[in-house]
């Protein structure tokens, strides 16, 4: 979930507003990689439900969990929005322009979104270590800055990719 979803997502981002491309192939690579995001996010959410079926754990009681499906439902939601709003030649260039503020600031917010889920199944999985200081530990506690870090340079390149 974290080297596809979440790194796909912001690859998108950055791909649309700093890759030096046509406008037409930045909107192209931009749908594509947030459609193999998307893609990788069923098969992880899939292996997560099989996982708790596996070992007869319920599924939806954790805030991990809650977040993190609410954040891949508003993701796809947004795809389809993008797609139908951006990419149909049916939409007049007016709705692109008083749209594409909401499809920012809603696909940062997502970004965001997915890094607090994310955020919160390390803590889950820490919880259920105790307070062991083994590897797993650092390794949860170094995976949780990465991710951070990783969201919030997405976020920067993409608020300074638009004034330039």
């Amino acid at each position: 979930m974290y080297c596809g979803f979440l790194f796909l997502v912001g690859q998108a981002m950055m791909t649309y507003k700093t890759a030096y491309a046509s406008h037409q192939v930045q909107k192209m690579v931009h749908g594509g990689l947030h459609l193999i995001g998307l893609v990788l996010g069923i098969v992880g959410i899939c292996a997560a439900f099989r996982f708790h079926d596996k070992i007869n754990l319920r599924d939806m009681v954790s805030l991990h969990s809650w977040i993190g499906l609410t954040t891949f439902i508003l993701l796809g939601l947004q795809w389809l929005f993008g797609a139908f709003t951006f990419l149909a030649p049916q939409s007049s260039s007016g709705t692109r322009t008083r749209m594409m503020p909401w499809h920012v600031l809603g696909g940062r917010a997502l970004l965001y979104m997915g890094i607090v889920a994310a955020l919160t199944g390390l803590m889950q999985r820490a919880t259920t270590l105790g307070q062991s200081r083994n590897a797993e530990s650092r390794l949860i506690n170094f995976l949780g800055l990465a991710i951070l870090l990783f969201g919030v340079s997405v976020d920067f390149s993409v608020t300074i990719g638009r004034y330039n």
